[in-house]
């Protein structure tokens, strides 16, 4: 079942992964319903850079939440020792301390240099226009 369903994400157009995808959901719902009910459930999410257009050049970094996980576990560290911040612009310079000090030893997004393409799918999706996004 893994490798179908890594095929499916391989598949190069978002039409295709879906209805590979969606194929792999049938099959899985002879073995087992809760699973078929999570891959339904997330598909439109787990297909983002398919539906963008960005799967091949951003597939490697993002295909899982490790890079999220990873930050937000070394955030963890530095910040988990303070019991109470006293207002929320304290809690914010905790965090953005925190992310000055991992931030040398963060590693590089795969296919980075398609990060530009990706906000500008990202801000066509959501209808934001160039002189929006400036502001």
């Amino acid at each position: 079942m893994r490798r179908k369903l890594q095929a499916a994400y391989e598949q190069p157009t978002y039409e295709q992964a879906k209805a590979a995808l969606r194929r792999v959901r049938s099959e899985l719902a002879l073995m087992n319903q809760s699973a078929a009910k999570s891959l339904e459930e997330g598909l439109e999410e787990t297909l983002t850079l398919h539906r963008l257009g960005l799967a091949e050049e951003l597939r490697l970094s993002f295909s899982t939440t490790n890079v999220i996980e990873s930050i937000q576990a070394h955030v963890g560290r530095l910040t988990d020792h303070v019991d109470r911040y006293r207002t929320s612009e304290q809690k914010q310079r905790w965090v953005g301390t925190a992310l000055l000090e991992i931030e040398p030893r963060l590693r590089r997004v795969r296919g980075m240099r398609h990060l530009p393409a990706l906000r500008a799918a990202l801000q066509r999706e959501m209808g934001i226009t160039k002189r929006q996004a400036a502001a």
